[in-house]
This record gives structure tokens, sequence and C-alpha cells, in this order.
């Protein structure tokens, strides 16, 4: 039997494991990452390395620097004041929080960031209005992770840069992405799942939480107020670390830097005890972090994602339908991306679906933004995106309950994004 075929096997088990219930997703997910070692589909050192990624210490750091902002009265009278703007309407509030989601996802290219900045917000608008988080969070979330540099600002800009390197690449210069290309495509999705998080989400989300929450989510908190100085601190260290993260790149520090002072300094200036802090970080969802990573890993050293990536350039080149052509390079790369980092499928993706261009003598730019359009939009499992589990922990969410939520926004996602960018970037 073939790597690819035991890793394959594991990976479905995995999946019938989540969706079971029946051991904890975190045991499954180190279970999981046992049995890609043991069997060779993975390298010892890059699965230690797993627990070390860049990406799993900015969510463990987000998850006390929430919670240190939580600690604070600072965010109860922000929620107050969404709550008397918006009048104690959910739909007004839901719009409220989903226009500064989309402007923040433009400025910071990390949605566990994002959405660690909002959500102790949004739950504290939530029980001051007595609903649910549960019916707030994954919206919110979904719109963190799927609208993303859609506009040339902050990391958007640089995003036809990435695309016009690919095509240099792979030596089809014949065609070039323009600076507003990828806002172009993207716009109508932006505003179809932003629509769809504030009109339509909140009624099909869960009316209460299906799994225990982190301590993220703390109702009705009945420490005692902080001291002047300690308040006062809660809420600087978070305000100076989402400005940190919106000049990122003009500060030269990594995210996870940024995301790990900021935790640190909630503990150094008393905001949090150390007991607190180590208590605000839910660390099964960190495991199922650990073991998304190396079921990806696994799928990539395997070569599945260039197997995939091989069928669909033949297919591509047989249907020669660019609404159908771009219906498979969107689907296919958006359902890898859910078990697999979207960065990896996006580097698998991207050249393959310039190179079937080529050979058809066809316009790329619309079919390698589907592509990244695609990957950038994971947010069906657990293993798509580090905010994903996250999510999870503060909306006590298992993953039934995710894909429910997920599964009629990928379609409406699939269909405007398919349909819209094949119309305005015809492939001949």
């Amino acid at each position: 039997m073939s790597s690819l075929t035991i890793c394959l096997i594991i990976c479905l088990i995995t999946m019938i494991s989540y969706v079971v219930g029946k051991i904890p997703m975190g045991l499954t997910a180190m279970l999981s990452m046992a049995a890609f070692v043991l069997t060779g589909c993975l390298d010892p050192a890059t699965a230690a390395g797993y627990f070390g990624n860049a990406n799993g210490i900015m969510m463990l750091s987000m998850f006390v620097v929430a919670a240190g902002f939580n600690r604070t009265q600072f965010v109860r009278k922000c929620a107050s004041s969404v709550n008397r703007i918006s009048g104690g309407s959910l739909t007004k509030m839901m719009f409220g929080y989903v226009l500064i989601t989309v402007v923040l996802s433009q400025f910071i290219q990390s949605s566990v960031v994002v959405f660690g900045i909002m959500a102790p917000m949004m739950i504290a608008s939530c029980d001051e209005l007595n609903i649910s988080p549960a019916r707030t969070l994954f919206p919110m979330a979904m719109v963190g992770i799927a609208t993303i540099s859609v506009l040339p600002l902050g990391s958007g800009a640089t995003q036809f840069a990435e695309l016009n390197g690919y095509l240099e690449a792979n030596e089809y210069t014949a065609f070039t992405v323009a600076l507003t290309d990828p806002m172009k495509a993207r716009l109508p999705m932006l505003l179809a799942i932003s629509l769809y998080s504030i009109f339509i989400a909140p009624r099909l989300a869960p009316s209460k939480p299906v799994i225990q929450t982190s301590s993220i989510q703390s109702k009705a908190d009945n420490r005692e107020v902080l001291p002047p100085f300690k308040e006062r601190a809660g809420y600087i260290i978070f305000i100076l670390t989402t400005v940190a993260l919106i000049f990122q790149v003009q500060l030269g520090i990594a995210t996870w830097v940024i995301c790990l002072s900021g935790a640190l300094a909630m503990v150094l200036f008393g905001v949090l005890s150390e007991r607190e802090a180590i208590g605000a970080i839910n660390w099964p969802m960190a495991f199922l972090f650990v073991g998304a990573l190396a079921m990806g890993g696994a799928l990539a050293q395997t070569g599945a994602g260039e197997v995939v990536g091989g069928i669909l350039a033949e297919m591509a080149n047989r249907i020669r339908n660019p609404y159908l052509i771009g219906f498979v390079f969107f689907l296919v790369p958006f359902v890898l991306t859910q078990i697999m980092m979207n960065r990896t499928v996006m580097i698998i993706f991207i050249p393959i679906a310039i190179l079937a261009c080529k050979s058809m003598g066809a316009n790329p730019v619309g079919i390698i933004i589907l592509v990244q359009s695609a990957c950038l939009s994971s947010f069906m499992t657990p293993m798509a995106t580090p905010a994903i589990p996250m999510c999870m922990a503060a909306g006590g969410y298992d993953l039934k309950s995710l894909i429910r939520q997920s599964l009629l926004p990928a379609a409406i996602l699939c269909v405007v994004s398919v349909f819209w960018i094949m119309t305005v970037f015809p492939m001949f």
C-alpha cells in the first residue's frame, strides 16, 4: 500500500472521528498525528515542529490578550456603546461588528488576530442583550476569514504583485494582474458574505453552545474590578497590540511576536494572573490545531495535492467551458484548504492553473484569482485556519454545528465567485 493511500485512510478515519465525536477532538488530532508519523507519512522532525508553529503561538497568545481585554471594564463600555447605537437590535449589532471586522481584515492579514480583537466585544454585547454568543461568533469569524485582503489597502495592496510573481515564474507574462484586479474580483464575495452574516447566519446558528466554551467567554464576571492602573494597562496593551498588528509590515516585527508580547504584557502588568493567563488558553483546541497542521503536512509530503492538481489540469483541458473550469478550480482548492494550509494549496494550484491556461492559450488572471479566493475562504473545519479552533472554543461549536453553519455560505461563495470572476475576467 502506498504512503498516499495510507495517508488518505488516516485522514478519512480522523474526519469520521471528528464527526462522531466519541473521542475528544484534541485527542483525535494527536492520535492522527502519531499515526502519520508511525506510518511514515510525516517526518518526525516536521511533526515536532508544528508545536512551535508561528500561527499556533499567535492563536494561544490571542487567547490571553483577548482574556486580558475581557477582564477590563473598557470592553463592556465598548459593547454597551454598540448596543446603544444598535438600539438592542441583533441585526444592527451584527452590521456594526461585521463592518469593523471587514475593515480590520484589510489591514491585518490574520483572521485569528482579527477574531481575537473582535470576540471579547461581541461576547460582551451578546451578554448585555441576553443573546447567546453562539449565534454571532461564527458569522463574525467567517467574515474575518473570507474578506481578508480584498481591498488594495494594507496587505491587500501586495496581492497583485504576488500573483504576477507566479505568472513570471511559470513564464506566462503575456497577461498581468493589475493592482485593483483582486478587489474587482473579490468585492462581490465580500458583499455576499457580509450580508449573509448580518441577516441570515445568526438565524441558522445554534441558539446556545453545543459544547463547553473557553474562558474567553466569561459571562457576568464576578471577579473584583481591576485597580485603576491595571484597568488602564489592560486596554492600553490591547490597543497598542492592535495598532502594532495593523502596522506590522512597517514595524518589521513578526505577527506572532506582537501577539506574544501583548499576552506577556497582560501578565506582567497584572491584568491577568499567571494562573488566569494559562486558564485562558483552550488547550484541546491548541492540540486540534497542531493535529490539523500534521494532516496538511502529511497530505503535502505524500503528494496528494500534486496528484489532485494534475487531474484538475487534465480535466480543464477537456472541458473548455470557462464557467465549468472556474467551478472546478474554485471547488477543489476550497475543499482541500479545509484540511491543508491555504498557503500550501495556493502554491500547488496557482501554478497548475497557469499551466492549464497556457496550454489552452487562455487568460489566466481570473482563474488564479479564483484559486486564491477559494484558498482564502477556509472556514468549514477546524483544520482550515487557526481562527476556527479559536472560534469553536469561544462559541461552543462542535464539528457538526460548524459544518451545518458553513454549507450554505460555502455554496453562495462558490456561485457568486465563479459567475462574477469568469464573467469579468473571461478566459477567451
